[in-house]
């Protein structure tokens, strides 16, 4: 019994120092949301503790987004939350450029998935992760989990990332032949991610495929599961095109799936992403 008391003891002293640790970076980012163009709402859904975390940071190189959604009991989901995030943070705050997207990801998806099962040891948890950046010209994506990203471009709302979940993992199957039709059928409503940070046997991530052309007036969108069970794409996108600004859209997503009195509701994030694009010579623009 003392053993098992000493180790909440020092789990619990593991998360008081970590908050106080990133007190003063994370007021660094909340003062820049007005000026990058960022909204952040959240719910806590039914839950009793808000275990998602979502942050968004802009310096010389352009602007990076994350949003976190912890697994766990008790604090350790929100532990996980705030690992993920910190670490991509961390290592892109001193960018003054990030020549390549996609090796930066790789490399800081991995470092946080270390630094997540160093931190928990045996106890049970990780995160679903989402990371954005642009700069300015054109947006790289990455995902571990199940958190979806978006890009609201005219009046249409258009899906980027897939998610790593088991009916995605089928879909794939299904398109390189691996997988019957009937199999890919019976999956499809197995909405269990297969992959997280945190995880004994850490998968690949999900990464854009080819960097996204940023066209002017676009907004990025990214949700956790709390609101894209709850919200359909056309219920986002009536919301997107309200005419009000990123932050006020952000609190009326969360408003809108908090409206649906679901007794099982999750944690909700949203983070919407609204960054003044440089010109770009016509031929180098790149569909989606």
């Amino acid at each position: 019994m003392m053993d098992v008391a000493m180790i909440e003891s020092a789990a619990g002293l593991l998360l008081i120092a970590a908050m106080i640790v990133r007190v003063v970076p994370w007021r660094q980012r909340e003062e820049q949301k007005g000026r990058s163009g960022t909204g952040i709402s959240q719910t806590n859904g039914r839950k009793e503790l808000q275990a998602d975390l979502a942050l968004a940071f802009t310096n010389r190189a352009g602007t990076m987004a994350v949003l976190a959604d912890g697994i766990g009991r008790e604090n350790t989901g929100r532990l996980c939350a705030q690992l993920a995030a910190d670490t991509i943070l961390d290592r892109y705050e001193p960018c003054h450029v990030l020549n390549n997207p996609s090796y930066f990801f790789k490399s800081t998806f991995a470092e946080a998935n270390r630094r997540i099962q160093m931190t928990i040891g045996e106890r049970r948890g990780g995160a679903s992760l989402a990371a954005v950046f642009t700069d300015r010209r054109y947006l790289y994506y990455a995902v571990a989990g199940n958190v979806r990203i978006a890009i609201k471009r005219g009046e249409e709302l258009i899906p980027l990332s897939r998610g790593q979940t088991i009916d995605v993992l089928a879909a794939q199957a299904f398109e390189r032949g691996s997988l019957s039709r009937q199999e890919a059928v019976w999956s499809m409503d197995e909405k269990r991610i297969w992959n997280y940070l945190g995880m004994d046997g850490f998968r690949e991530i999900e990464l854009c495929e080819q960097p996204v052309r940023l066209k002017p007036n676009d907004t990025v969108l990214m949700a956790s599961k709390g609101i894209f069970e709850e919200l359909s794409w056309a219920e986002m996108e009536d919301i997107l095109l309200n005419g009000k600004t990123v932050q006020e859209q952000a609190e009326e997503m969360i408003r809108k799936a908090e409206s649906k009195l679901n007794p099982e509701m999750d944690n909700g994030s949203v983070l919407l992403l609204n960054v003044q694009t440089e010109a770009a010579d016509e031929k180098d623009k790149l569909r989606i």
